[in-house]
């Protein structure tokens, strides 16, 4: 059950005069990940007055919203923000009439992919140097890289751009001083996380693969492939593999 009140590890703070932000913790876990998400889920079947989006992170939960609309409510406050903290504050599960609990469908049911990637040549041109700063043989970081079934927790920087977590603590590497150009589809890894650039765009994560999978495709109903919640696993493929998949 979502009970913020009397919550001591729940802040609630202004980002601006039109969005408020709820902080669950400061531990990034799934614990932490589920409390976001089902709150996410409860909020939207009650949302306050103006409310028009929000946005999930790994610990938090912006919402925006017209203030204008919102300090017109009938609610508790003499501010905007006092009123969203009231109407957060106040929203349980029990609150809404009908929800005894958040139905896996509300939430996005989580899925599990396969995404494949080509380690090999230049499309994984720092797979060597982690090999080295890891101080294990390339085969080793691909096998370490891909026996793991991560979790998506968030997506941000860019469309479709899921933080996944769960890499081995023997691959964790510093991001890059510089960014560089990065293509879609790159593979990273960086700190205790890995990545898939679904776009062309600057980037400071170590590449050390590749998939041909279109990560974000905004002619598809759903235009990312993935979503806070997911459980993603990375299947070896050759060169000729991956240059079959990309001609489908």
């Amino acid at each position: 059950m979502i009970d913020l009140a009397g919550k001591r590890d729940v802040q609630v703070y202004p980002l601006s005069e039109g969005a408020v932000t709820i902080e669950f913790g400061t531990v990034l876990n799934e614990a932490t990940l589920s409390r976001v998400n089902t709150f996410d889920v409860l909020l939207n079947k009650k949302p306050m007055p103006g409310m028009y989006q929000t946005v999930p992170a790994y610990t938090s939960l912006t919402i925006f919203y017209d203030p204008i609309e919102l300090m017109h409510a009938a609610l508790p406050g003499k501010t905007s923000f006092d009123k969203a903290r009231d109407h957060l504050l106040g929203l349980t599960e029990e609150s809404i009439p009908g929800v005894a609990q958040v139905d896996a469908v509300d939430a996005g049911t989580p899925a599990t992919v396969t995404i494949p990637v080509c380690y090999s040549g230049s499309l994984g041109r720092d797979l060597e140097f982690v090999a080295g700063q890891c101080q294990l043989t390339t085969s080793e970081v691909i096998r370490l890289h891909s026996e793991v079934v991560y979790k998506v927790y968030m997506i941000g920087f860019i469309p479709g751009f899921a933080y996944m977590g769960g890499l081995n603590p023997l691959l964790q590497m510093p991001r890059k001083a510089n960014p560089v150009k990065v293509s879609p589809g790159a593979v990273g890894i960086t700190g205790g996380q890995t990545a898939v650039y679904p776009l062309e765009t600057p980037g400071g994560w170590q590449i050390i693969g590749q998939t041909p999978v279109r990560m974000f495709d905004p002619g598809r109903p759903r235009p990312a492939l993935l979503k806070a919640g997911d459980m993603v696993r990375f299947e070896p493929v050759s060169q000729a593999g991956f240059d079959k998949y990309r001609r489908r």
